[in-house]
């Protein structure tokens, strides 16, 4: 007789604000996530907003008008809803009530939804009956202050409804007045990635690896990922504002602005580079998920210790990288030289990296965790562990 699966038939409905190929690491995350829980034996469906106005979502671009899709993820199913217009992060999305129904009168048993993301939360917010709803929060909003301050009633009326509230890492709680809030339902959930792509590259990913090594000619490649936004710390890494300051300080020839990367190309950069500069300088910046990318592909990794954030947790100084004040750009470039000029130094830190990803943050010990929080939560027995799942202790209560 074979085994239960550990989803067990779980129905669970996701509701994030966009979904891949739409680039970004909340989306990742959703993806990561649903596909895990499906393939553990969840059902599993999601529902997001439409980033793509070619009505299938088959561009990583964010656009603005959109048509509202269905599609399948392999066993995942994917409700993309139509946008008319996005205001102050907001989406409007007609077919958003219609479309939640449908989805609800299938049957769930578990709603998870993912923050910041004030569309979700006014939607679920007049349901007045819903199933348990889970809410993994990625980041507090840090920057919109004015916004952040008028949205905070309807996130606390909601977080109050949540059955659990999932932090994705401890470290992060302390600093968070939400999370502190409702710390009686807070829990870890670190985020997972299949770590396979970075383990194992493909034969394209590898070509991409001999491109980077021979445009860097023998010299150090240093590599940041991430988008042109203030809490990247980009700026740092460069003491620039962009490309203009990067001409002004004598380095735009030692800069490439590659762009969206595919996913080979990306792998083959990040076997090719020396490290990953992870420059984080606000709480915006909760976690990092290239950080794991970088650890499984065998690279050190140069982040910084940003207060009550989980950056630093992610990859540990002295560990699987090196960590530096924020903002501190002469610090960033002595941890740098640390990794050219100390023999073994890097090959250790990165040797301990990809160990730390294998055991922490792969994507089924993520999707494990996730179920075993949703069987604790409703009171069920704990689902079934694979055997190399069983003995990683499931995160508790922070």
């Amino acid at each position: 007789m074979n085994a239960p699966s550990a989803g067990g038939g779980l129905r669970v409905l996701h509701l994030g604000k966009f979904y891949p190929p739409a680039s970004g690491g909340m989306e990742a995350h959703v993806q990561t996530l649903a596909r895990a829980q499906a393939a553990l034996g969840a059902q599993v469906e999601v529902l997001c907003a439409n980033h793509a106005a070619d009505g299938a979502g088959t561009s990583h671009e964010f656009q603005g008008r959109s048509p509202t899709c269905e599609t399948w993820d392999g066993p995942v199913r994917v409700t993309r809803l139509g946008r008319l217009a996005s205001v102050a992060r907001m989406d409007a999305m007609p077919d958003l009530p219609r479309m939640l129904g449908r989805a609800l009168s299938r049957g769930v048993d578990i709603v998870h939804l993912h923050t910041p993301n004030p569309t979700w939360v006014l939607a679920l917010d007049v349901v007045r009956r819903l199933p348990p709803v889970f809410i993994t929060h990625h980041s507090d909003v840090i920057r919109q202050k004015v916004a952040g301050a008028l949205f905070k009633p309807f996130e606390v009326l909601l977080y109050a409804r949540a059955r659990r509230v999932l932090a994705t890492s401890a470290a992060y709680v302390p600093g968070s007045p939400l999370l502190r809030a409702f710390r009686g339902k807070v829990r870890a959930l670190p985020l997972g990635l299949d770590l396979a792509p970075y383990l194992q590259p493909s034969a394209a990913a590898r070509e991409a690896e001999a491109h980077w090594r021979a445009q860097a000619a023998g010299a150090p490649l240093w590599l940041m990922v991430g988008r042109l936004v203030y809490y990247k710390g980009l700026f740092t890494a460069l003491e620039a504002e962009a490309r203009r300051r990067a001409r002004a300080l004598g380095v735009a020839d030692r800069v490439t602005w590659a762009g969206y990367l595919p996913p080979d190309s990306l792998v083959g950069a990040l076997h090719a580079a020396t490290a990953l500069w992870f420059c984080g300088n606000a709480r915006s910046e909760a976690y990092g998920l290239s950080q794991v990318e970088a650890m499984a592909s065998g690279l050190p990794v140069l982040n910084t210790a940003i207060p009550h954030s989980g950056v630093a947790w992610v990859s540990l100084h002295e560990q699987t990288g090196l960590t530096v004040p924020v903002g501190d750009a002469e610090a960033l470039a002595a941890a740098a030289r640390r990794l050219l000029e100390e023999p073994g130094l890097a090959q250790r830190l990165g040797r301990e990296a990809r160990e730390r990803a294998v055991a922490e943050f792969r994507h089924d010990v993520m999707a494990w965790r996730s179920l075993s929080l949703y069987s604790e939560a409703l009171g069920r027995p704990a689902p079934v562990m694979a055997p190399d799942v069983a003995l990683l202790r499931l995160t508790g209560s922070v």
